[in-house]
This record gives C-alpha cells, sequence and structure tokens, in this order.
C-alpha cells in the first residue's frame, strides 16, 4: 500500500470517528446550544429532524417535544424551536439601525441554485426592491380596482355549485382550488386555468405540489450535510419543477404583451414597470401564483371543515351573513368586511389549521441575537412553530377546541388568550404582503357559498384532519360537502 492510499486511509477513518463518535459529543457537551433540552437523538444529530420533515409529521412531532420539553426546545444541534410569543419579534421582526437581522438562509429557501430568486429567498437589499414595487398591487386601490376581476370568479364558482349541487356531495378542495388559481392566474398572469369552466385541474398545481416535496427532501439531505446531494436530487428529478418554470416564462410573456404601460389592477403590473429581468418577473409570478392560491384554498378548506364540526358556529356565521345582506349584489370585496363573526371564524380556522404550520427559519447573524430574553449563538437557526404555538395552552383558553368568540373580545373566559401569539401572515420586514387580500377574498368567496347554501360534511370527510401529512404545505384529502340551494326573498 502506498503512503498516498495509507493516508487517504486514515483520513477517511478520521472523517467517520469525527461524524460517528466525536461529533455526536461535541454537540451535546461542549457545542454552544448545549444546555437547552431536547431529545438526546436529536441533539447529537440532525438525521431525526430530517427524518420526521420528510415524513411530513414534523409539525406533531417538535409540538409534542415542546409539551415535554418547554418552549424552547434544541430540535437539531444548529436549531431551536421556540413557542413564546416575544419570540416573533426577536426572530423575525424589524431591527435598530445598523443591527443585521436574523437571515434566510440558503440552505432552506433556495436548497438548489436552481431555484429562481425571489421576494421569498432574496438577501435583504433585492428583497426591500422587489417588495417595493410589488406593493403597488396590492396596496388598498388596487384591491378596489381588482374587485371586479376576483367578483367575476366567485360569481362563477357560485354559478357552477348550483349545477353541480343536486349531483351529491362536491368536493370543496377542487372547487375551492379551482377558485384560487383561476382569480390569482388572472391577477399574477394576466389569465386563468379554466379551472372553474371545466372542472378540471390545470398542470399547475400538480406542479407546484411536486415541486414543493422536492424542496422539502432537498432541504432534509442539506441539513444532515448533504446539501450538494440534495441540490443534485433536484436538479436531476425536478421535471416539474422546470415545467412549471418554462409555463411561467409563457404566461409571463403573454402578460407583458399586454402592455407595461397598462395599468391593468393585477398583482405584477408594478414589477413590469420596474423594468425588471424576466427570470425575476416569472419567480415572483410563480410565487404569488402558489402563495395566492394553495394557502388561500388551503384556509377556506379548513374553515369549511371546522364550521361544518360546530354546527352551532355555522348556524351563526350563515345568519350574520344572511342578515347583513339583502341580494348577492351587496356582498361585494369591501362589504364583507362588515362580518365580524366571520373574520372570528376565519382567525379561528387559522389558528387550529394554519395553511403554512412549520417554522420558517431565520440564521442568527454574526454576534448572537437575543431572543426570547435568551442569548443565541450566532449560525443557530430559530424559527417559532406556528402549529404548536397555536395549540398552546400557555397562550389559549381551551387550546384544541374551535372557539370563534375568543376573537370577538366580549367573553371574560378568553380575556387571558395572547391573540398576538398567532402571526400566521409572519411579521417584520418580511411578513406575507397579501395579507390584506387573501383575508377579503376568503370573506367573499365563504359569503357568498353562505348566502346560497345550506352545507353539511359528507360521512367521508368528518375525520377530514385526521393522520394529514405536512410538508410545507398540507397534502389533503377529498373534503366532501353537501351544499343545499337556499332560496330567499323574491327568488322565484
Amino acid at each position: 500500500m502506498t503512503a498516498t492510499a495509507s493516508a487517504l486511509g486514515f483520513l477517511g477513518l478520521l472523517l467517520v470517528f469525527w461524524h460517528i463518535i466525536l461529533k455526536p459529543v461535541y454537540n451535546i457537551w461542549f457545542h454552544g446550544l448545549r444546555k437547552y433540552p431536547g431529545p438526546l437523538l436529536w441533539r447529537m444529530s440532525p438525521i431525526p429532524r430530517a427524518w420526521y420533515h420528510a415524513r411530513g409529521s414534523l409539525v406533531y412531532k417538535v409540538t409534542e417535544l415542546h409539551e415535554k420539553h418547554g418552549d424552547i426546545v434544541r430540535i437539531s444541534p444548529t436549531q431551536l424551536a421556540f413557542r413564546q410569543a416575544e419570540a416573533w419579534k426577536d426572530i423575525y421582526g424589524h431591527r435598530a439601525a445598523g443591527e443585521e437581522e436574523n437571515y434566510k438562509a440558503a440552505d432552506f429557501y433556495r436548497p438548489s441554485p436552481r431555484i429562481p430568486a425571489s421576494i421569498v429567498n432574496s438577501s435583504r437589499t433585492e428583497h426591500s426592491i422587489i417588495r417595493r414595487h410589488l406593493a403597488h398591487g396590492f396596496s388598498d386601490r388596487s384591491m378596489r380596482a381588482q374587485e371586479g376581476i376576483i367578483g367575476s370568479y366567485v360569481d362563477l364558482l357560485v354559478q357552477r355549485l348550483h349545477e353541480n349541487a343536486s349531483s351529491g356531495p362536491l368536493n370543496m378542495h377542487d372547487w375551492y382550488n379551482w377558485t384560487t388559481f383561476d382569480i390569482i392566474g388572472n391577477l399574477g398572469f394576466g389569465s386563468d386555468f379554466d379551472g372553474l369552466r371545466k372542472n378540471t385541474h390545470s398542470v399547475w398545481p400538480k406542479l407546484i405540489i411536486d415541486a414543493n416535496r422536492l424542496d422539502i427532501i432537498a432541504t432534509a439531505l442539506s441539513s444532515i450535510g448533504c446539501g450538494f446531494l440534495g441540490a443534485k436530487l433536484y436538479e436531476f428529478t425536478s421535471s416539474g419543477a422546470r415545467d412549471a418554470q418554462m409555463l411561467s416564462r409563457e404566461k409571463m410573456k403573454q402578460r407583458i404583451e399586454l402592455g407595461k404601460n397598462q395599468d391593468r389592477p393585477d398583482l405584477i403590473h408594478g414589477l413590469i414597470q420596474a423594468n425588471l429581468p424576466l427570470e425575476t418577473l416569472e419567480a415572483n409570478a410563480h410565487l404569488l401564483l402558489q402563495a395566492g392560491s394553495e394557502t388561500t384554498s388551503t384556509l377556506l378548506c379548513g374553515a369549511t371543515w371546522y364550521l361544518g364540526k360546530h354546527p352551532e358556529a355555522l348556524k351563526k356565521l350563515t345568519q350574520e351573513v344572511r342578515s347583513t345582506f339583502k341580494n348577492k349584489e351587496e356582498i361585494t370585496l369591501l362589504s364583507v368586511a362588515n362580518l365580524h363573526f366571520m373574520l372570528a371564524c376565519l382567525n379561528e380556522s387559522f389558528r387550529l389549521y394554519p395553511p403554512v404550520a412549520i417554522g420558517l427559519p431565520r440564521r442568527v447573524p454574526k454576534g448572537g441575537a437575543t431572543i426570547a430574553g435568551e442569548s443565541i449563538p450566532e449560525g443557530t437557526d430559530t424559527a417559532v412553530w406556528h402549529w404548536a404555538i397555536n395549540r398552546s395552552p400557555r397562550y389559549w383558553t381551551n387550546p384544541e377546541e374551535f372557539i370563534p368568540e375568543r376573537w370577538m373580545g366580549k367573553d371574560e373566559i378568553f380575556a387571558n388568550d395572547r391573540l398576538d401569539a398567532m402571526q400566521v401572515f409572519s411579521t417584520g420586514p418580511r411578513n406575507c404582503i397579501g395579507r390584506n387580500l387573501a383575508y377579503a377574498e376568503m370573506r367573499l368567496i365563504l359569503a357568498r357559498i353562505l348566502f346560497d347554501f345550506d352545507l353539511s360534511l359528507a360521512e367521508d370527510s368528518q375525520d377530514w384532519t385526521k393522520d394529514m401529512k405536512c410538508y410545507l404545505l398540507w397534502k389533503k384529502p377529498d373534503l366532501n360537502v353537501y351544499l343545499v340551494p337556499v332560496k330567499h326573498s323574491g327568488q322565484i
């Protein structure tokens, strides 16, 4: 055996010895996070966390770990999960002048260089530029101008539900998905996907879900030190992601052809006017498509299921809608803001079924940071986990129960509930830009359905949330609902 071969063999044994014995020992006894509790194997190695993440059950496991170990849990050698309301501001909030913010690490938000830069995974400087140009499309003025576009699809949804209601229970997962994809397709690209007209899914939802699962696998591999393998896996197997990017490019070209100077009330108009590169335009439009459709559809599914499981809340909300409006023409994107119990129902649905239930990590910058009163060393990934904090008995009375009244501010029993513990749209400079539009759209869709129909869950959807998998987004089964048309005064 040559000296070179011997040296390589020794180096290989040393690396194995380091990763199997020395590094786990270091992680437990000498690491800067050694004082924080968590399961022994999770503190030793990132593999347990990656395993649960890839299986879609990490949100449940992290909640279980919080119940056992407390409000700060070490869920990998370099990651802390927080379940404290104060941590929202410390992790995600604005920093004082001159202070570096906790940043988005590329190994989570952009596991492959093939993933284009967008408002979600861009640097602080890039994010400010993109958000400034997108802000025009999400302003109150633009939302009022978009009412005709959004309202036309909601009208079509209700029409199609009337046409199909007598055929038996309808899968509202599909109907909500078709509606939200058509709406955001028009607002983001200038044309829809014909989901409502044809009652068929376009290729987009599947491509988005497939790409999302690959992101999760790539992220899991990256977290165990196999980032290169994860990136290559993403690149070699992400035909769906590449197809989605190609479709985004074609749709964006069509939108650009409508004219840069045309003051069209859509979400992408500001970016087009800014003369940004086509790749940036398509990446952000694609992101808006996912964030503005799948998440909205998911929350509507969750709200429908929880209302179906709680007849008294459903009756109260239905009465609010039908007593507020005399006819469907009165139900508009702006008038639904007067439905206060509606907002309470949506917020309670957000609490129990957040569309993005995992913790979205921020990495502590050089010099460390103080989070919830703790000095956290630099390089630590920190996050508040939505599912865990939204169900914490520390902040919520009867946390597992669906009680919209806790959001009404009238019942003393809920006086100690910390409503600010729920931040489903995040907080700080990178909070969700589409919050107001999402609330208005969900209120409008749900109000129109409850105005026209009595609804009840089909038997096979009574346990709809049981054993549901969560990756970044939820993998949802069919949500079958009976819709019975209601005749209002003046109708024949």
